[in-house]
């Protein structure tokens, strides 16, 4: 099964830059997107054969989470239980028979970091959120995470500690979850690989350069690592300043 996941940043604008290209050249399984940036009938996008999940934002251009997948599922759940979850359109979960899948937008804690104590307490409702559901069945968990784990996720590290996405703290978040039964796919096939990124700048010349961050993850019960057959960084896929993300697993239907 092959699953997906882009931040587009920004749905119209990426569906003018190919998306749907894309997206039928891909044909996943399922295809999580984040910050889709609409409201409910701003896009008609015409997917045969998938069923289609959105998480709206209720601030207009802002956030927003969808799933297309060409399996319906047991359950659709959005947001955590938490009222500002819901406002942002930041989570949705499809329950199946085997394992859920939770496409999440993760908060910036912005250059300031003015978000980042709301950041911070996110993160643990999100953590205490993933482990109930992972004590029922396998959780794969994935999105634009706004994180950079570890030095070797981003270009210029030692310039950028501190920094939004890249704070101790928030490291710290995502070190908490891979230490309580969870791996983060890409490096568990790729645990030494440099220069791979999701995300760059819109500042002249920087993706061309790959002057990047490895913010967009899939992150796994451990209980799935034995199924991973492959996981790739789609970077030649132009449309938005992430590039998609891709996961391959046996054996989870």
């Amino acid at each position: 099964m092959k699953f997906v996941s882009w931040n587009v940043n920004g749905i119209r604008a990426c569906v003018k830059k190919r998306f749907l290209d894309y997206f039928l050249e891909v044909n996943a399984d399922f295809f999580c997107i984040q910050e889709t940036k609409c409201q409910e009938g701003q896009v008609d996008l015409s997917l045969d054969g998938y069923f289609q999940y959105w998480n709206y934002a209720e601030k207009k251009g802002y956030s927003g989470t969808a799933i297309f997948t060409k399996y319906e599922p047991l359950k659709v759940s959005y947001g955590v239980g938490e009222e500002e979850d819901e406002s942002e359109g930041r989570i949705i979960t499809l329950e199946y028979e085997n394992f859920y899948l939770v496409n999440v937008y993760t908060p910036n804690s912005q250059r300031d970091l003015a978000r980042l104590p709301k950041r911070l307490q996110w993160e643990d409702n999100l953590f205490d959120y993933l482990k109930k559901l992972d004590e029922h069945k396998p959780v794969i968990y994935c999105g634009d995470l706004n994180v950079a784990h570890e030095e070797i996720d981003l270009k210029n590290a030692k310039s950028n500690i501190g920094n939004s996405g890249f704070t101790y703290e928030e490291r710290e978040k995502m070190t908490k979850l891979l230490q309580s039964g969870f791996t983060d796919s890409f490096r568990f096939l790729n645990p030494t690989k440099t220069d791979a990124y999701t995300w760059w700048s819109y500042m002249n010349k920087v993706r061309e350069r790959n002057i990047g961050w490895r913010i967009d993850y899939f992150i796994v019960s451990n209980r799935l690592v034995d199924s991973i057959t492959a996981v790739d960084i789609h970077s030649q896929v132009l449309g938005s300043d992430h590039c998609p993300i891709v996961l391959e697993l046996n054996n989870v239907k």
